[in-house]
């Protein structure tokens, strides 16, 4: 075999399950992510899955994991990891190692145990492993006659902690050198909270995702003011907009996005008041923005929202200037927290039963498990509420079937229950937060020295076909020849 070498062991058929291994030589690899399959999706050989979560792969030379964010399909499989006799570090951003026990505590009570000894000697254990390392920062993983190596986290814009991986390998016998970037999940250009990410400065391999790989984003003007339109539904219809989000990145752009949108129509309904009373004409009602309910329904993300608060410093010029403002994008009047599962049921019962408008953000992010399922049984059917998708759905899940079905009126199986799908669907891409076709694109292209290969992951098929051809054609157009590849 030739080194270095990649294999896929996740992300090779779908948009889950992310795990790559990068043979440095015959004696040392490391994993880049280590996720959970959802959907239907499954490993390359179809061993794993979302119902088969060991590890199908040997580990042997297996000398450590580099996690490029805390995103569940990118870390989810860690305890199955440790659980499969992995005993190298874990190696993340710093704001990804604060981040980590809480995503990992999570999984652990969902696939091994509730028992709270158990899960803090877990945690314990897994904050023995991981290495924190600052951006823009090498460190050595490897240095002997045969192998140097090193790596080097630069920030992603996805979520908080993200990073795309740059790792360095040198061949002192050979004097060969090699760069080889993975990509991770690449944020939007425009997103709030986080800069955007920068390309590298160049690659021999790049290892690149390709969730939008085939559309564009709407511009954050567009995106906001479609945003804004579903919350004056809800106002105007007393109806719920319920959106299902991960609790780690998605919830946080959209805490600041929709605190945004209050504080200025609530500014401009003061100053409509003002006008009416200088001219003395009959007032126009105005929609109660001031009193509409955000209800944030996810401990987790309640956990995580804590955090990117006290990680502020790692937030963009735009946020932090909204904090020398006096305002706090992620702690504002209208925003309600539900915590206990007894609340929780209290809340869907309220709002189902009752002509209250309010914002409902829960988990998870496709439907498929999380607070969401209870939020859509009890209302999915009522013509009065609406669904807002913000994020990706993948094949098979409940959220990508009543993103297709909704608009015609059709139905959705949940727990084997039948509901009717009556309230309104809606999607709004630009919320995502993955860079689109033009993101990606410019990324691959913005290096100062070229890849001689590409390999594009993570994403459906038609988004990585797409992609490939642009690319291609991209490189083709400025006489260079890059293999551009689909790994199966």
């Amino acid at each position: 075999m030739r080194y270095p070498n990649i294999i896929h062991h996740g992300a090779v058929s779908g948009v889950t399950g992310s795990c790559h291994q990068l043979l440095m030589d015959e004696d040392f690899s490391v994993l880049i992510d280590c996720g959970l399959f959802q959907g239907a999706e499954t490993s390359p050989q179809g061993h794993a899955s979302a119902g088969q979560l060991a590890i199908d792969f040997p580990l042997n030379g297996v000398r450590a994991l580099i996690a490029s964010h805390v995103h569940i399909d990118h870390v989810g499989r860690i305890p199955y990891l440790l659980a499969a006799g992995f005993q190298g570090p874990i190696l993340c951003s710093e704001p990804s190692a604060k981040l980590l026990p809480i995503v990992l505590e999570d999984a652990f009570k969902l696939g091994f145990s509730r028992d709270q000894k158990q899960v803090e000697r877990y945690i314990r254990l897994v904050e023995q492993r991981i290495i924190a390392l600052p951006y823009k920062q090498w460190f050595t993983l490897a240095d002997t006659e045969r192998l140097i190596a090193r790596v080097r986290l630069q920030r992603a814009g996805h979520i908080l902690g993200s990073a795309y991986v740059e790792i360095d390998l040198t061949y002192p016998q050979s004097g060969e050198t090699k760069r080889i970037v993975f990509s991770g999940d690449l944020g939007a250009p425009h997103a709030p909270l986080l800069p955007a990410p920068k390309p590298p400065y160049k690659a021999d391999m790049l290892v690149i995702e390709s969730t939008y790989g085939n559309r564009m984003h709407e511009n954050r003007r567009t995106r906001r003011n479609r945003l804004e339109k579903v919350l004056e539904h809800a106002l105007s219809n007393q109806g719920t907009v319920l959106i299902p989000a991960f609790s780690i990145g998605r919830t946080q752009e959209l805490l600041y996005e929709l605190e945004d949108i209050i504080h200025r129509r609530v500014a401009k309904n003061l100053d409509r008041q003002a006008a009416t009373r200088t001219s003395k004409r009959e007032p126009v009602p105005a929609l109660d923005w001031s009193n509409l309910p955000i209800i944030l329904d996810s401990p987790l993300a309640s956990r995580f929202t804590q955090v990117y608060r006290e990680l502020d410093h790692f937030w963009d010029a735009e946020a932090r200037a909204r904090l020398n403002e006096g305002r706090n994008p992620l702690v504002f009047r209208n925003l309600l927290t539900v915590d206990s599962h007894k609340a929780h049921l209290a809340m869907v019962k309220r709002l189902a039963q009752t002509a209250q408008p309010a914002i409902v953000i829960a988990g998870n992010g496709m439907c498929s498990s999380g607070r969401i399922v209870n939020y859509l049984k009890a209302m999915l059917s009522d013509e009065r509420h609406d669904v807002l998708f913000v994020g990706y759905q993948a094949e098979g899940t409940p959220g990508r079937l009543i993103q297709q079905y909704g608009p015609r009126n059709g139905y959705v199986l949940m727990d084997e229950q039948r509901y009717d799908i009556r309230a309104q669907i809606h999607t709004i891409g630009g919320y995502s937060a993955h860079a689109d076709k033009a993101g990606l694109i410019r990324f691959a292209t913005g290096m100062r020295n070229i890849p001689e290969q590409i390999r594009i992951v993570h994403g459906a098929p038609d988004a990585k076909r797409e992609l490939a051809q642009a690319l291609a054609s991209h490189f083709a157009c400025l006489g260079h020849e890059v293999e551009v590849q689909m790994p199966t």
